[in-house]
């Protein structure tokens, strides 16, 4: 069985071959040519659980699109959104170093939750999951900001940082799902799958 990721994310992409998943990658148009279907910009008091389902959904229900439209053999589209909530506020991925370092700043000792989302469409079907993750920064110096700022790893990323990386130095504590975390929670998904008749 095989399926397609609408994603650019390496880390979901290797978070699917770990778990033995063959997948095909569809890719969004990003920069002034994007879509405006994967537009990821929040509603105005948007609730983050319902930014993160909107997001994953509306990702995958495009990304079913293009396969139509491309005329691909049909299989299931999957697509995932990862946010952080941080006292009721919506952090996504950091507009520059500036604001990387200030987003960090903020996180610094003390406790965010990492919300992912994930979305499988398939037959006119779209079935929805969410992995919430508590997770807790120690407190991290000037330095510690600056050279993990400089490493370009926080730019892509939500809350301005990768656990799987060397900000994984900050991380005290975490209750959930460390590949939520990631980008792609590998238990949700499996279960979603298994849903439209996958079997492990």
């Amino acid at each position: 069985m095989r399926l397609y990721l609408a994603s650019r994310s390496p880390r979901r992409r290797e978070l699917l071959n770990q778990i033995g998943i063959q997948f095909d990658t569809v890719v969004f148009r990003d920069g002034s040519r994007a879509d405006p279907q994967t537009d990821e910009t929040p509603l105005v008091n948007e609730d983050p659980l319902i930014y993160v389902e909107r997001i994953a959904r509306t990702k995958a229900e495009h990304g079913l699109r293009i396969v139509n439209e491309r005329r691909l053999p049909p299989r299931p589209v999957l697509a995932a959104d990862t946010t952080l909530e941080f006292n009721g506020e919506l952090i996504g991925k950091p507009v520059n170093t500036a604001d990387a370092a200030n987003i960090l700043r903020r996180l610094s000792g003390q406790t965010h939750r990492v919300l992912t989302g994930v979305a499988v469409t398939d037959m006119g079907r779209t079935e929805y999951l969410l992995s919430a993750t508590e997770v807790r920064f120690r407190s991290i110096d000037e330095q510690e900001i600056r050279h993990y700022v400089m490493s370009g790893d926080p730019m892509d990323k939500a809350g301005a940082y990768g656990i799987q990386g060397r900000a994984g130095l900050f991380v005290e504590y975490l209750a959930g799902s460390y590949t939520g975390v990631m980008g792609l929670p590998v238990c949700e998904t499996g279960t979603l799958l298994k849903s439209f008749g996958w079997q492990f």
